[in-house]
């Protein structure tokens, strides 16, 4: 169903993607837009058990493409080095594919809410006062991730090897 990696050397393996995952702050989220254009939009996001969460406005083009598609990507760059003497980058990335879920239960909201607080902020009582304050207008989507891929740049994975 997914590809396979076409330079499948540069395969960064499956724990260090769900690292750069679990320390990334922002990734660009795709989705299918209006019209069947693609749609791609920085979010900030939190990773947690397989599962990716951020939240964002009840409605507004985002929204409105995961509920009429659920399938989405989420890219997040971890490196990006530019050295110009060698005509490149020094780079490593994670690509996500997976199902996108607009949470709809108060609990699962709650949570999704906590988990995505406390990444950026480790303060229990200030995340739980300020999802309380956020409520009213809170969306919260949980994305169930069914691929997930690592590639880093060919000179990252030479170095390695030595």
């Amino acid at each position: 169903m997914f590809r396979k990696m076409r330079r499948f050397k540069q395969q960064l393996p499956q724990e260090e993607a769900i690292k750069i995952l679990e320390e990334g702050q922002t990734g660009v989220l795709a989705v299918l837009g209006d019209d069947n254009y693609p749609y791609a939009v920085p979010i900030n996001y939190a990773y947690k058990d397989g599962k990716i969460y951020f939240h964002g406005a009840k409605e507004g083009h985002k929204q409105d493409a995961i509920v009429r598609n659920s399938k989405v990507s989420l890219c997040v760059i971890a490196q990006d080095t530019l050295v110009k003497d060698e005509l490149t980058t020094y780079f490593k990335s994670v690509i996500a594919f997976g199902q996108a879920r607009v949470l709809t239960d108060e609990q699962e909201i709650y949570k999704a809410a906590e988990i995505f607080g406390l990444k950026y902020n480790d303060d229990q009582e200030k995340v739980a006062n300020e999802i309380k304050r956020e409520w009213p207008a809170l969306r919260c989507v949980e994305i169930t991730i069914e691929h997930l891929t690592g590639k880093e740049a060919i000179e990252l994975t030479r170095a390695r090897a030595k």
